[in-house]
């Protein structure tokens, strides 16, 4: 709350650029530092995320339609917005065409043309500021797109199907 109020204070607007810029470093900072895990819950039960933006990467066009209807209220009450491309090649245009507007990437591994994988090295090259939390997901539960994904630095590693009640709890949306 603290971390809100000084922003406040300042007249960094939230929602704005500059704030989702300020509120990453500080996710950075914060999961870098050696701090205890129940440190790390207690800061992020406090963070507002309202307006968190969202970049979900599938080939699979029916994805789109299950997120929405998944995040029905959330959408509503404008917790979350979300941004659909259908490759890698399309999520990058999008970041680059939005200035990197997206604050997470929830990224499929397995697509034509570019991986996810190979998505993800290049967001990790490209993206500094601010640094985009990446979160990959495959069908395939397997050891070595995992290891690979965590070796590339993805934050999160998630099968399909996608359970949405677990997807909400790692993003602290509509948690106490």
């Amino acid at each position: 709350m603290q971390l809100l109020s000084k922003l406040n204070k300042r007249n960094i607007e939230p929602g704005s650029t500059l704030f989702h810029f300020l509120l990453l470093n500080f996710y950075f900072l914060l999961f870098t530092s050696p701090q205890p895990d129940s440190f790390k819950t207690t800061i992020l039960s406090h963070i507002n995320h309202h307006d968190m933006k969202i970049l979900v990467v599938d080939d699979e066009l029916d994805v789109k339609t299950l997120f929405e209807q998944r995040f029905r209220k959330e959408i509503r009450n404008g917790d979350v917005t979300f941004a659909f491309a259908h490759s890698g090649e399309d999520a990058l245009h999008y970041l680059n065409q939005q200035h990197q507007e997206a604050i997470l990437i929830l990224s499929d591994i397995n697509m034509p043309g570019m991986s996810g994988l190979q998505l993800l090295e290049q967001i990790k090259q490209k993206y500094h500021k601010p640094p985009p939390v990446a979160m990959m997901i495959t069908a395939y539960g397997d050891e070595q797109n995992y290891s690979m994904a965590m070796k590339l630095g993805a934050d999160d590693f998630l099968t399909k199907p996608v359970d949405f009640i677990a997807l909400k709890e790692k993003l602290k949306i509509n948690q106490p």
